[in-house]
C-alpha cells in the first residue's frame, strides 16, 4: 500500500516492490499508473508477502474493499507487530 501527497492509499501488487515503487515515483506515463501519476506517491506504507499470484489477486481485492480506517489499522498494527 502506498501513501500519496493527497492522503489516499493505493493498493496494488508487484512481484519486485523496489522496481515497481520507482515506477509509480518516477511520474511517467509508461509503467507509473495513472492514480499514482496524478496523486504523488510519498512511500510504502503496508506490505505483506503472498505465496503466489492468485493469492496476491485475492488479497489485495480484500485490502480494497476494506474502509479507510481498517486500511489505517492494518498499517498501524504492522508498524507495532514488527
Amino acid at each position: 500500500m502506498l501513501s500519496c501527497e493527497n492522503g489516499s492509499l493505493y493498493t496494488g501488487i508487484t512481484t519486485d516492490m523496489a522496481r515497481r515503487l520507482g515506477e509509480h515515483t518516477s511520474g511517467k506515463k509508461k509503467g507509473g499508473g495513472n492514480y499514482t501519476r496524478t496523486k504523488k506517491v510519498l512511500g510504502v506504507v503496508y506490505a505483506e508477502e503472498q505465496p503466489d499470484r492468485s493469492h496476491a489477486l485475492k488479497r489485495e481485492a480484500a485490502i480494497k474493499r476494506l474502509p479507510r480506517a481498517q486500511k489505517l489499522a492494518l498499517i498501524a498494527n504492522r508498524r507495532t507487530a514488527g
